[in-house]
């Protein structure tokens, strides 16, 4: 009996010390230094394209600056053209930088690039689908630039969004509201633009009328008003219309008055137009109540 738990015992030691031999013979055949070598040299010729792709990046943009630099001083492109142009170029150069970079690695790291795209199969259209949204923003954002819908530096409003195209992409449409927001929009969600820079701005003034006063009286100074100050005011393009009395709803009767101007000059003359206004009729004796304010584009 103990013969043959001798003779098992010696077997599995045997056994043991064999798959060690082997074990060993395998890790001494290993080429240690080539492969430290090889992970040595990948982590620096890694470094070197990051470094490389680093130095076009900053170049490149570098060159879009200073080119669009030198073209501010040509007086018959439009400024918020020029930033938007710019915004776009810079986004195309940032994406296709990524693109070869990322090549450049996964083809330094051995994985077949070609030989993925060209055999990619279900995934390929599992990733085309994941990505549809993203073809739908660079399709929009194209057909807005291409049809000039909105520049950087425009008044505009989104749905619900309004405030000044701080940026437009190819993917997303940055709006600055007037509170200070950064909105970054999809440009597949932007379906309809109201651009508020394109025209001019109409600025309507009412003014409620006093009963116990003459219409014709109170067009007579307004018209008065108009003639004074008008000429100190360049960015008015049309009027001081004169349109009477209209009808402003709920029985209240009004004078109105439009003036066009260019945009983004609305509201200080329609304030000062206003208070001229306000000012000749109380020196004439007009008892004028609160008068609603209305700014609409052209």
């Amino acid at each position: 009996m103990l013969l043959e738990n001798g003779l098992a015992t010696l077997s599995v030691s045997n056994q043991v010390s064999k798959q060690t031999n082997i074990l060993s013979r395998y890790i001494s055949s290993i080429n240690w230094d080539g492969i430290f070598s090889k992970i040595i040299s990948t982590v620096i010729i890694l470094i070197l394209i990051s470094i490389l792709f680093l130095f076009i990046n900053l170049v490149g943009n570098k060159i879009i600056k200073q080119s669009f630099k030198h073209s501010h001083n040509l007086q018959h492109v439009a400024s918020n053209r020029l930033k938007t142009m710019k915004a776009l170029i810079r986004n195309i150069f940032h994406y296709s930088v990524l693109l070869f970079y990322f090549y450049a690695v996964l083809s330094i790291l051995g994985v077949p690039v070609g030989t993925l795209i060209a055999g990619a199969g279900i995934l390929s259209v599992a990733i085309g689908l994941g990505a549809q949204g993203f073809v739908n923003d660079v399709i929009t954002g194209g057909f807005i630039l291409l049809e000039q819908q909105l520049s950087v530096g425009d008044e505009v409003k989104i749905g619900t969004i309004e405030g000044t195209v701080y940026s437009v992409g190819l993917r997303t449409t940055q709006i600055l509201g007037y509170d200070g927001t950064l909105n970054y929009i999809p440009n597949r969600s932007i379906t309809i633009v109201s651009n508020l820079s394109r025209s001019d701005m109409r600025a309507l003034i009412d003014i409620q009328i006093d009963r116990n006063k003459s219409i014709d009286e109170m067009k007579k100074i307004i018209s008065t008003v108009n003639v004074e100050l008008t000429p100190k005011y360049p960015d008015i393009t049309k009027g001081p219309l004169i349109l009477g009395v209209v009808d402003a709803g709920s029985g209240r009767m009004v004078f109105r008055i439009a003036i066009y101007t260019k945009n983004g000059a609305q509201a200080p003359i329609q304030r000062a137009f206003l208070t001229q206004y306000l000012k000749a009729l109380h020196k004439n004796g007009f008892v004028i109540p609160s008068s609603p304010l209305n700014i609409a584009p052209k």
